[in-house]
């Protein structure tokens, strides 16, 4: 049996797997979501928090699991999973970036997501700089993340979202491709995306090769919107 651990992306916690979690312990997998520092149950101050800071949280339960894992990020989630594979390569089985910013060695994730006029998340944040943290508008989050979701689901998880660092956001990934290149990468690819288009997911992966891309026909949040298709994907890696 495999163990998992699942990253949230910016602005959610660990509640967004809720739907996921069940489906992979059915099948008898291990499942460890991470809350990021500032967000869902962590409840440190989130503003000045860096990619180091984050990959610090996830490399912690990527050991306490004691076995290589399968690591899965969402969204910017996939920031820190690939710092974490940078730290302990010989911990994880396989990287899985669902919708994920896929970065390289010196990239940023504002770096990474420049150019990319189809995304919304941009045009509807607002930015606190003296207090180092932003936001999606509250009424542009269910077109940015949930668009395809239940209205419930999508309500629900829009009123949970947390302030995000811009530290994090602007904080650039060392990566090596003796440590971080060395581990599998699987891309799960969602043509419905309107906070990473889909022509920017597939500029990420073709600049940063995946051993295999998994597409999901839905918004920005599988989670909610497509939890068995997304769970399916998972255990077929």
């Amino acid at each position: 049996m495999a163990s998992y651990v699942l990253v949230h992306g910016a602005w959610h916690g660990a509640w967004c797997w809720d739907k996921v979690v069940p489906l992979l312990e059915a099948e008898g997998h291990s499942v460890t979501t991470v809350d990021l520092p500032g967000h869902g149950e962590n409840s440190s101050d989130v503003a000045g928090m860096t990619l180091d800071s984050y990959a610090q949280e996830v490399v912690a339960r990527v050991e306490a699991a004691g076995e290589p894992v399968v690591l899965a990020g969402h969204s910017m989630g996939g920031m820190p999973i690939t710092q974490a594979a940078e730290l302990v390569p010989n911990k994880i089985a396989a990287l899985v970036y669902v919708c994920a910013f896929l970065p390289g060695d010196g990239q940023s994730l504002l770096q990474v997501a420049d150019g990319d006029p189809a995304a919304q998340v941009l045009p509807n944040l607002q930015v606190d700089e003296a207090a180092g943290l932003c936001e999606v508008a509250e009424d542009a989050r269910v077109a940015c993340f949930y668009e395809e979701c239940d209205p419930a689901d999508a309500a629900a998880a829009s009123s949970r979202l947390v302030p995000e660092s811009l530290a994090a956001f602007a904080a650039p990934a060392s990566l090596t491709e003796e440590r971080a290149g060395s581990v599998r990468r699987v891309y799960v690819e969602c043509l419905r995306d309107h906070a990473i288009s889909i022509a920017k997911q597939r500029e990420m992966y073709a600049a940063r090769p995946c051993e295999r891309v998994l597409t999901l026909d839905t918004d920005h949040s599988p989670f909610l919107s497509r939890p068995d298709e997304l769970a399916a994907h998972l255990l077929s890696v």
